[in-house]
């Protein structure tokens, strides 16, 4: 099988695999701009989670690549009647956008990226896995468990037969010993990856319970601020806590939920649904904590955001006990995974 990293190096073998893009949601939800169809640089950098500069940086040294695969720049007309479509606000005189199959392709191209690389070796598993598939589709579920049992059954035979029989080989016999005891090893190696085989298409083919659902994210980013409120709230109840209210709007008071945690803890949490390309600045942080830690007499204060914090903001959140919930951390609680600070 080819190892991931042939993807950095091969033209060739990304072409090949470009319209694989539904493996970006499999390894984690992308959000697209209103149009459902593109993004943008900074919201590109958020899902592999680099800096702006370094994304544009790829380009620059593949820009004839992305722009096969859908990368282009808008500007003029062009980016007004966009920005009229689509309903995106940016003074900027230029626009950069990435189609999903751009996307994919910065995830073969972009080196230091975790996200990147899970993209990677999950596109690599699945194309070999349809590559060892039968081309008639009506017995692909027969021929998969067949395949799958004569790998265990192969892999029984080396490690209960032929592995013991070299081991009496070896035992009995001097001028060969070493060479036996080579092929041994190898006999071994074989026995070892076939187990691995066995162990990544049952990742594969089960359920994953470590990714977040697909389109947990692209959900949210549609809805409208009083729906995530709502949103936020069913989580919060789902997790245990109580007396649960959502008074988000005018005269909230800088707070858009209250209740108690499970352990009666007094909470507040207020409530971003930000574009993802945006951020979470440290007047906004300021003045939740003034709202929660004064107005509200807070135990628990979650800010919750759809977008990144500023750096400045994380600082002041830790310094005055506020819990935030960025992107990446929502994603994973709205897909089941529980916040600690409630427990």
């Amino acid at each position: 099988m080819i190892n991931e990293s042939a993807l950095l190096e091969s033209k060739t073998l990304r072409d090949g695999v470009l319209e694989r893009t539904d493996v970006l949601d499999r390894v984690k939800a992308l959000s697209l701009l209103p149009d459902g169809v593109h993004v943008t640089t900074a919201m590109v950098a958020t899902y592999f989670e680099v800096t702006v500069d370094a994304l544009r940086a790829l380009v620059q040294d593949h820009r004839t690549e992305l722009e096969n695969s859908g990368y282009h720049v808008l500007a003029g007309s062009r980016l007004s009647d966009f920005k009229s479509l689509s309903g995106i606000q940016s003074r900027s005189r230029s626009l950069a956008l990435f189609s999903r199959r751009a996307v994919l392709n910065v995830a073969m191209l972009l080196r230091d990226s975790e996200v990147a690389r899970q993209v990677r070796v999950y596109l690599l598993d699945m194309e070999y896995l349809a590559r060892a598939q039968p081309v008639d589709n009506s017995v692909h579920t027969d021929t998969v468990s067949l395949d799958d049992r004569i790998d265990q059954r192969i892999t029984h035979i080396l490690g209960k037969t032929v592995v013991p029989m070299f081991n009496a080989l070896i035992e009995t016999s001097g001028e060969h010993r070493k060479e036996l005891i080579a092929l041994r090893a190898g006999v071994q190696r074989i026995e070892r990856r076939l187990h691995q085989h066995h162990t990544r298409l049952q990742r594969l083919e089960g359920v994953r319970d470590d990714r977040p659902a697909v389109g947990v994210m692209a959900a949210m980013d549609a809805m409208n601020g009083r729906t995530f409120e709502h949103h936020i709230a069913k989580l919060l109840r789902r997790d245990g806590c109580t007396n649960v209210v959502v008074q988000g709007g005018h005269g909230d008071r800088g707070v858009d939920i209250i209740g108690l945690t499970p352990n009666g803890r007094r909470l507040v949490v207020q409530c971003k649904r930000f574009a993802p390309y945006l951020n979470i600045t440290s007047p906004d942080m300021q003045r939740f904590v003034g709202a929660a830690k004064v107005l509200h007499g807070a135990e628990v204060a979650l800010f919750v955001a759809t977008c990144p914090f500023t750096s400045e903001a994380l600082n002041i959140a830790a310094e005055t006990g506020i819990t935030v919930v960025h992107r990446g951390l929502l994603e994973q609680w709205s897909a089941g995974e529980p916040l600690k600070i409630l427990e």
